[in-house]
């Protein structure tokens, strides 16, 4: 928005890179998320941080959010624990020998 606000006043803007899309955010100074978690069984995001999402684990529960507590919340870091983090990148595979 800021840099909207200043193209429209005739201002010279820096380009937009990553970095200065990420000083806009409302988590702007903010560790990166590593764990999402989606309350009332539903299997998507719904708008909710989109960016910050990017690499984060997302874990789907049952449970409704007024009745989340202490035994949700101990699986949903649980199932984090067992998760292989690769930031985007993927393991590589080596093709089987024919045999």
């Amino acid at each position: 928005r800021r840099h909207s606000e200043k193209l429209l006043a005739g201002e010279t803007i820096e380009p937009i890179s990553e970095q200065t899309f990420e000083t806009g955010l409302a988590t702007a100074g903010s560790p990166p998320l590593d764990l999402i978690v989606r309350t009332s069984g539903e299997k998507r995001l719904s708008n909710f941080l989109l960016w910050e999402a990017a690499y984060a684990e997302l874990v789907f529960q049952e449970v409704l959010w007024p009745d989340y507590g202490p035994k949700a919340l101990a699986e949903a870091v649980a199932a984090f624990g067992e998760r292989d983090r690769r930031y985007g990148g993927r393991d590589v595979v080596p093709a089987r020998a024919a045999g």
